[in-house]
């Protein structure tokens, strides 16, 4: 059986763009600046959650 890793946004938590900011530099900073393998795939999970939390730009034409 075949399995390929989804690159789409986990399913939105009801957290704000804002929320999940403080908890990436909260990461970083408990980090002292350099992520483990752990915690970099925390960080990307957050990032995901941040990007479909934030708020979409619309571009004039």
């Amino acid at each position: 059986m075949l399995h390929t890793m989804s690159t789409t946004p986990e399913p939105v938590s009801g957290r704000s763009a804002d929320e999940v900011n403080e908890e990436i530099r909260a990461l970083w900073l408990r980090s002292g600046g350099t992520l483990s393998v752990e915690q970099r795939e925390e960080y990307r999970r957050l990032v995901l959650e941040w990007a479909a939390a934030a708020p979409q730009r619309v571009s004039a034409a």
